[in-house]
């Protein structure tokens, strides 16, 4: 069995946030770096992101590009990536926009019966390593992963991420309780793991980091 290929996709700001603490999302990326993103979604076979951040962002998942779709149509593919979500509770409001978008969803729960069995197919999972199994047997070569913290820490901290891709933005959160990349935890090596950075790259006011987690290099 083959697991997808892991990329984790995250916008930071330079204190290190994801996001403030205010209502609404706040946007840390730029439209150039938006486009980006939808381009590395079409290139993906599925997108995963966790309940908290369905709830917090009203998260569609999709791919908005409406060439980037015929491209993929055109290759055989289904026009959106799989488009799946993984849950604690198994409690996900049906009104979120996830559920009415978009092309196939799958929810990956801790508990089962759920309360939007309805409205995708629904697996228990009880580590992470078994949901790159479940995937890979669906024939998913490729998983990107958009968060939230929770999800990018337990990929990190079991080992799993293939590729980290990080846009750094030029600003200040400043708020000691905004979320940031990853919680705290106990991550394979240690600080003194070093990860392979692969290439840099300046798109418009961003600067787009992309490590390779499972390849250790030495300090310059």
């Amino acid at each position: 069995m083959t697991r997808p290929h892991v990329l984790l996709s995250v916008a930071v700001s330079l204190d290190g946030h994801i996001d403030d603490r205010g209502t609404e999302r706040f946007p840390l990326s730029n439209a150039e770096d938006f486009d980006h993103v939808d381009r590395m979604r079409a290139e993906s076979d599925a997108i995963l992101a966790g309940a908290e951040t369905l709830r917090r962002d009203n998260a569609r998942l999709l791919v908005y590009s409406e060439e980037r779709r015929a491209r993929r149509s055109s290759e055989g593919k289904p026009e959106f990536p799989l488009r799946v979500t993984v849950t604690r509770s198994g409690q996900l409001d049906p009104e979120l926009r996830f559920w009415h978008c978009g092309g196939e969803r799958l929810v990956y729960s801790c508990l089962t019966p759920t309360t939007v069995d309805h409205l995708a197919e629904t697996r228990t999972f009880t580590d992470f390593a078994e949901i790159l199994d479940d995937l890979g047997e669906r024939g998913v070569r490729k998983l990107m992963v958009e968060g939230g913290t929770s999800i990018h820490t337990a990929f990190l901290r079991a080992g799993l991420a293939d590729e980290i891709r990080v846009a750094v933005a030029p600003m200040l959160i400043g708020q000691a309780t905004a979320p940031r990349f990853v919680n705290p935890a106990e991550f394979p090596g240690g600080p003194a793991r070093r990860f392979h950075l692969e290439d840099v790259t300046k798109v418009g006011d961003v600067a787009v980091l992309r490590y390779f987690p499972k390849v250790t290099s030495a300090p310059a």
